[in-house]
């Protein structure tokens, strides 16, 4: 069934808040098995809002909206949506009285214009908003549906999994299963390049690639009768993607670096420290974000000066002068003293020019150097970056510093 999502709120053309519901939903239906054909989003103007129930039902069958479904002036898409699938409103008792049993607990008057969400076309399928007072409900027509939920993410992702989803479930004739493959050190050109020979002669499982900050990913998916049998021929299809470029992948489930790396250390009991420079303790931060690191997470020191990486790290003098704070010298110096001082069965270390201010032609802007010392062998790794930005320069040195701990475990 093809399909199109429908938001509604002036404030999300604003750019006041972000619309979390899109993606939530699109994933929701390509799991379903439907096709999500358009996103569109329109303001709290009427007249705009029927042209786009329209122009969505020139290619697709079903339209879920979100938002204008409240007791204000503005949200309207209730009234429109009747009117767009010629049906008329009524009252919903059953809403009705959820409604004034909400306010009585709450021991607040309602006011007349929220009797309001308790009118209903006549028509519909209504379901119950236990996260909020705006039921939803779906319409029909001449094989063309509408399913509107209200627009809070809390409210709509409620009403989703307790009541859209089954209700769509009678209605799907096949189901996808996919699954998320996360890569890192490999580029998105370079990664379709090496997945061609499966890519030109894909028809069911297919593959697409997709640029993430610093890394990329792999989407598989099989719509199939059963999820059963989608999930064996995705499972192939992995198989064979893993001999392909197996050495880039670190997650074929869709999980953060960070996370893979904590989860590896925290199986396998080995402490970790860090020292870096570059990063400024970032590093430290996207460990410390996972929750129970501090079984094997011991330190880190932030040795951002040359004093710093001599009075803390034990980083010779003569090695600065000779070959400068941003070398592999100097890395392997503050991974092998950052093993004298805390001990740690992993010491990790980073220098490098993040810029955009610093770079020479010898040692330009995204030049940097990881050290790292694990059982009792130090290595280190040399990455020259594109120099997208500070920021992201910073970010991808922290992603190849969990690389480099991924790998060395």
């Amino acid at each position: 069934m093809k399909s199109a999502i429908l938001s509604v709120g002036t404030e999300l053309l604003f750019g006041q808040i972000t619309n979390t519901n899109t993606v939530f939903l699109s994933q929701q239906l390509n799991l379903l098995g439907f096709d999500v054909m358009y996103h569109y989003t329109v303001g709290d103007n009427p007249e705009r809002l029927e042209d786009m129930i329209a122009l969505a039902f020139k290619d697709c069958d079903l339209i879920l909206t979100t938002g204008g479904l409240g007791p204000t002036q503005d949200d309207l898409t209730k009234e429109i949506v009747c009117r767009a699938l010629d049906d008329h409103m009524v009252l919903h008792q059953p809403s009705m009285e959820k409604l004034e049993s909400y306010f009585k607990k709450q021991n607040r008057q309602m006011t007349e214009n929220n009797r309001k969400q308790a009118y209903m076309p006549s028509r519909a399928v209504v379901f119950d908003n236990d996260a909020g007072t705006a039921p939803g409900f779906a319409l029909e027509k001449d094989g063309k549906q509408i399913i509107c939920m209200p627009g809070p993410p809390r409210e709509m992702t409620r009403m989703f999994e307790r009541s859209v989803l089954p209700y769509l479930e009678k209605k799907s004739e096949s189901t996808i299963y996919y699954r998320m493959i996360r890569t890192f050190g490999i580029g998105e050109s370079m990664l379709e390049t090496k997945l061609l020979p499966l890519i030109d002669e894909q028809t069911d499982p297919t593959l697409a690639t997709y640029a993430k900050e610093g890394e990329c990913c792999l989407r598989i998916a099989s719509k199939r009768a059963t999820k059963e049998e989608a999930k064996e021929a995705v499972d192939a299809m992995l198989e064979k993607v893993k001999a392909i470029i197996g050495e880039y992948i670190y997650s074929c489930d869709n999980e953060e670096l960070v996370d893979v790396v904590s989860r590896k250390l925290l199986d396998r009991g080995l402490s970790i420290s860090s020292a870096e420079s570059c990063t400024g303790g970032m590093f430290a931060a996207a460990l410390t974000s996972v929750s129970g690191i501090s079984a094997v997470f011991d330190r880190s020191l932030v040795t951002y000066s040359n004093n710093a990486k001599m009075a803390e790290l034990g980083v010779k003098e003569e090695t600065l002068t000779a070959y400068g704070a941003v070398s592999e010298e100097t890395a392997r110096e503050m991974a092998e003293g950052l093993h004298r001082v805390s001990g740690s069965d992993i010491c990790v270390s980073v220098t490098g020019i993040a810029g955009p201010e610093g770079g020479t032609a010898e040692k330009p802007v995204g030049l940097v150097y990881i050290g790292a010392h694990y059982q009792e062998r130090t290595i280190c790794r040399k990455i020259q970056m594109r120099n997208v930005n500070r920021n992201w320069n910073r970010n991808f040195a922290v992603l190849s510093m969990l690389d480099v701990v991924n790998k060395l475990i």
